[in-house]
């Protein structure tokens, strides 16, 4: 039984995300053509969406949580959306090409894999730093290219898309790792700090705080400040807002997000500062911008993090917007308004701290 309430999401909202479901769709047939012998891919989503439901009637304990699949159902699930999430991205692509005058170059960050998105108007000497989202286990530099190749246009900052290692064949904290090595590499290279922000979305949106967190700990020289569209910043699943928006995210409600948190942490303490930024000690982070709807289902997360960070002295910029799907900046680039303006508005931040 679908947890979304398709009523109460706003029509050409809704007529987004069915296209991309439906691109999504068809790379599901096509995987299945060519690997679905591998695995009853049928049994393994039915059992997804029979623990999905029992997760957002809040019928399941830890251990069921953890326990719902095996590693090889995990492992499954992983291949199969990221083929989804890169066959969609190509559609789009095709929709919409890159600008013949961006150079792509495919890099390595410190032993990381990352990708230079660079735009006509970019500086040479300002980074946006970007991590992608996706659960922890799927999304690419390719999946997200459209988007931060416009976030370049924007800011007239280069980009550095990395392509951190994903669950659950690498867990926590292999992913934050990645991303720290990808900042200090920039720093190698001679980039100002104070010439870097770094980004993210979703999943990416949490990296970008625990970097900064992490680089905090370490007495690294931190960045100019960090754009967040919808992190995450609690990855514990206690809060009852999270699953009261559920009927109102079409993005997150009915993919199994349940089982993401179990592929990323192999039993880490989801409370760890490093995994659920909320919880940690945010004084001294430099400037924070984090957009989100408050239709979605981190919406609360984002609110509880950008209060606490103001109370710790940070300054913070939280922006909603109402009835956006989860990441629309990304999902309606080219059709909503909203995801003009949200974009607009990053590239004003930056401008204000980036000197």
């Amino acid at each position: 039984m679908p947890v979304l309430d398709r009523s109460k999401v706003r029509p050409d909202v809704l007529k987004l995300i069915d296209e991309y479901m439906k691109a999504q769709a068809e790379a599901l047939m096509k995987f299945l053509e060519k690997e679905g012998k591998t695995a009853d891919f049928s049994a393994i989503w039915g059992k997804v969406m029979a623990g999905n439901e029992r997760f957002f009637r809040r019928e399941m304990s830890v251990s069921e949580i953890y326990n719902w699949l095996t590693k090889e159902e995990m492992l499954f699930l992983a291949k199969i959306l990221r083929y989804a999430f890169e066959y969609a991205a190509s559609v789009e692509q095709e929709k919409h090409p890159i600008p013949s005058d961006v150079i792509i170059d495919q890099t390595d960050a410190g032993g990381v894999p990352a990708e230079w998105q660079i735009v006509p108007v970019a500086a040479d000497d300002r980074v946006l730093l970007y991590f992608h989202g996706g659960g922890m286990i799927v999304g690419s530099s390719n999946t997200h290219r459209l988007l931060t190749v416009r976030l370049g246009e924007e800011t007239k900052m280069m980009v550095l898309s990395v392509d951190y290692r994903l669950a659950p064949e690498y867990t926590y904290p292999a992913q934050l790792e990645d991303c720290v090595k990808a900042y200090k590499w920039l720093l190698s290279l001679g980039v100002n700090p104070k010439g870097i922000v770094v980004a993210g979305d979703s999943a990416g949106g949490n990296l970008a705080l625990t970097t900064l967190l992490k680089l905090k700990d370490e007495g690294v020289e931190l960045p100019a400040g960090a754009v967040c569209l919808s992190p995450v910043t609690d990855w514990t699943s206690t809060d009852e807002a999270f699953f009261e928006n559920a009927k109102t995210d079409p993005v997150l409600a009915d993919v199994g997000v349940f089982w993401w948190g179990p592929a990323y942490l192999a039993g880490a303490n989801p409370a760890d500062p490093l995994v659920s930024p909320l919880f940690a000690d945010l004084k001294g982070l430099p400037p924070i911008l984090i957009q989100a709807s408050t239709s979605e289902m981190l919406f609360s997360g984002c609110k509880r993090f950008a209060e606490k960070a103001r109370a710790a002295g940070v300054d913070v910029r939280l922006e909603t917007w109402d009835d956006m799907p989860h990441v629309f900046q990304s999902f309606g680039l080219h059709a909503l308004p909203e995801a003009k303006q949200a974009i607009e508005n990053i590239g004003k931040f930056v401008e204000k701290i980036v000197k």
